[in-house]
Formats: C-alpha cells, sequence, structure tokens
C-alpha cells in the first residue's frame, strides 16, 4: 500500500512539474477549451473574497477573461451571443457589431480585483432598489448614499447568468452612449459586484468600479 501511494505521489509531482495536471474550467470552457489555459487562472482574482457569493465571484472572473484576452472573447463569446442570450439583436451596427469591431482588436486589458467598499456600495443599492423594483442609479435611501463608492457602475436586470450579464453590458443594446461597455471595457483597476432579487425584473446586479 506504501509503494502505491507513494509512486501515485510521485504521477502527481511529475504531472505537476509537466503542466498536465488540470488546473479546472473557467467559467468560459464550456464555450472553448482554450479558455482551459493555465494563464487565465489569474482571472478568477476574487475567489478568496469571503465576502461575496458564488455568482457574484464568477461575474468578476467573467469580466477578467474578457479583459485579459479580448479577442478570444469575442470569438467565443461575442460570435456565439445567440447561446449566451436570447435578447441581442446581433443584427444592430450600433451595438452588437460595432463591439465584435472593437474587441477582435483589442490589446489585452488589465484584470480586475476585488474591493470590499465596493461591493457594500453596490450590495447596498442592488438590495434596496430591487426590493422597491426601482431601475436606476440613484440610491435609494440615506444609508446606501452613505455606502456610495464607484466611479463607474453598471446595472443590469433580469439576467442571472453571470456570462449573459457581461456579455449584455459589453453589447449595450439600447444605450447610445455605449456607457456600460465603457465602464466594463475602462481603466478601472476594482471592482465588486451585487447579485439581488428584483421586485420588477426578478433580478439586478450591480457592478460598481474604482480606480
Amino acid at each position: 500500500m506504501k509503494t502505491l501511494l507513494s509512486t501515485a505521489l510521485l504521477c502527481i509531482i511529475t504531472l505537476l512539474a509537466v503542466g498536465k495536471v488540470p488546473t479546472g474550467n473557467t467559467p468560459l470552457s464550456r464555450y472553448s477549451d482554450e479558455w482551459n489555459d493555465p494563464q487565465y487562472a489569474v482571472c478568477n482574482t476574487a475567489e478568496n473574497a469571503k465576502y461575496l457569493s458564488a455568482k457574484e465571484k464568477e461575474i468578476i472572473y467573467v469580466l477578467n477573461l474578457a479583459r485579459m484576452n479580448p479577442k478570444l472573447f469575442c470569438k467565443t463569446i461575442v460570435l456565439k451571443a445567440n447561446t449566451v442570450s436570447s435578447f441581442i439583436d446581433t443584427s444592430s451596427e450600433v451595438y452588437y457589431k460595432s463591439l465584435v469591431k472593437l474587441m477582435s482588436g483589442m490589446e489585452p486589458l488589465g484584470i480586475l480585483q476585488p474591493d470590499q467598499q465596493c461591493w457594500v456600495s453596490a450590495q447596498c443599492h442592488a438590495s434596496t432598489s430591487g426590493k422597491k423594483g426601482y431601475v436606476g442609479h440613484d440610491r435609494q435611501s440615506a444609508e446606501c448614499r452613505k455606502k456610495k463608492h464607484y466611479r463607474g457602475e453598471c446595472c443590469q436586470y433580469g439576467i442571472s447568468e453571470p456570462v449573459a450579464i457581461i456579455l449584455e453590458l459589453l453589447v449595450d443594446q439600447g444605450v447610445p452612449s455605449l456607457g456600460h461597455r465603457e465602464i466594463c471595457l475602462g481603466s478601472y483597476k476594482l471592482m465588486s459586484p451585487s447579485f439581488q432579487p428584483h421586485k420588477q425584473y426578478s433580478s439586478v446586479a450591480v457592478l460598481d468600479f474604482y480606480y
């Protein structure tokens, strides 16, 4: 038994040394095996942020993957938008096609780190606006106004899947300013989201960004 255990341990050590042990799937692995490359492990910056839910951690993970390799994200996610979200108009020159053009030629961006103060800000707004059925960025309580902490904020309603949340914000359909896209692909350093129930749209995701 000791011999078998020693042999198994030696095999694991050897496989680790040559990089053959799987490092775990990313949230985008089901769309392409290319996302299983070990280099993308650095995008999971929120892994140990105990104040975030699993879904909130995944939102950060997905956006970091899009920022780290915009071209691959375009090829494997944006160009397959209909398999990710049924709400995107892929015929739109202003929204969908402009995102394809942008990300297909974009260089990598810095990855975002989670920030608890941003999360407190996002969580308060998501929770209170969700209970009221409010849509927008105005804080709905004095407490939330005190906790407000962001330089860029995205709110997305009615979608629960992290990949679809990020894709919808990047396409930014129906928003002429493309403000959500600019924020998600901006020069921010910090971001934390809060995902909460919403009285009117079933769910709301608030993403608060800071430098």
